[in-house]
């Protein structure tokens, strides 16, 4: 009969002395790396209060240096006119970048350039003004979409472009009025030769179509009198069309109609047509900080400390092994 030999107890007692010596030694650097932190900070206090308040006062004045103004401008580029109105904030922001004062004052008519620091421009996405009774531009997001994720899509170039608004974000230092900033951008943007002949012919066109509608709604009118007067009267007229069907008068009716809206959407966009680049709001001095900049006050007192830490660590180290080396 076979007897099973029991596990050695001594060599498990042995891996629970060496496992709860492993776990002391582990407090026991914990509490001296502890202790050894506040010794530190004991020894240094006036060094760390010193640099604490040297951190906090010098990001409140960068904070106050770094403090900037956002202006927005939603506007409408009319007579496909978004490309030029793209190209010319890339000038602007390239004469920002550059320095170029004289372009901006005598150009664009700035009366403080100094003060500007950033001017961009960003689409407002509505797909749905877009697609709205465009089927080529569902079609052409449609396949655009097939190789792609539909939201990267509408926020590309291609597309966003093609949005009915879109804000210009001009950045300053300061803050500023609308009529020394916006105003002068606006008619910088509106002086365009070849975009103010074409705003022309468009007016004209529209104000043309109006005209029409209106002789054609009237003629319309006439005709619906007409039919009521012989409807009632019973009398036949030899000058007047007679419908047998009422599916002929309801035609009739459904194209007054459909010119009556066409009129009301000649009204608006006579509204929009007044400028190359209509402007519908305009929001200016926003105070605008980057998250960096807006806690500074508290992120360079952290700072300071750790660099002192590291400075004397280093300190430290270099000594030691100097000893070492019998230097």
């Amino acid at each position: 009969m076979s007897t099973k030999v029991p596990q050695n107890t001594e060599d498990q007692e042995i891996d629970l002395a060496q496992i709860s010596k492993k776990i002391g030694n582990f407090f026991d650097r914990v509490s001296t790396s502890i202790f050894k932190s506040i010794q530190f900070f004991v020894k240094n206090w006036v060094t760390v209060v010193i640099l604490i308040v040297v951190g906090f006062g010098t990001g409140f004045l960068l904070e106050s240096y770094k403090k900037s103004y956002q202006h927005q401008i939603i506007v409408a580029p009319n007579f496909g006119s978004t490309d030029y109105l793209y190209s010319k904030i890339e000038l602007i922001d390239a004469k920002i970048k550059e320095g170029d004062t004289l372009f901006l004052k005598n150009i664009v008519g700035i009366q403080n350039p100094d003060n500007l620091k950033k001017i961009e421009i960003e689409p407002i996405a509505d797909v749905y003004n877009f697609i709205n009774n465009k089927p080529e531009n569902f079609e052409l997001i449609k396949l655009m979409a097939e190789d792609g994720d539909i939201k990267k899509v509408l926020q590309e170039n291609i597309t966003s472009k093609n949005y009915t608004y879109q804000t210009i974000v001009l950045t300053t230092k300061n803050k500023t009025s609308e009529e020394k900033l916006v105003k002068p951008f606006l008619k910088y943007f509106n002086a365009s030769d070849y975009y103010s002949k074409i705003q022309k012919e468009s007016y004209e066109n529209i104000q043309l179509k109006m005209r029409k509608n209106d002789t054609i709604i009237k003629q319309i009118d006439g005709l619906l009198d007409n039919f009521s007067k012989s409807t009632n009267s019973g009398a036949k007229n030899d000058k007047l069309v007679y419908y047998n069907e009422n599916t002929q008068l309801n035609d009739i009716i459904k194209t007054k109609e459909t010119l009556i809206n066409e009129q009301a959407i000649h009204k608006i966009e006579l509204i929009a047509y007044d400028k190359i680049i209509k402007e519908s709001s305009i929001t200016t001095n926003i105070e605008y900080e980057k998250i960096t900049e807006k806690y500074l006050k508290f992120i360079l007192p952290v700072l300071f400390v750790l660099l002192f830490i590291f400075y004397r660590s280093f300190i430290k180290f270099y000594r030691r092994q100097n000893s070492l080396l019998g230097n």
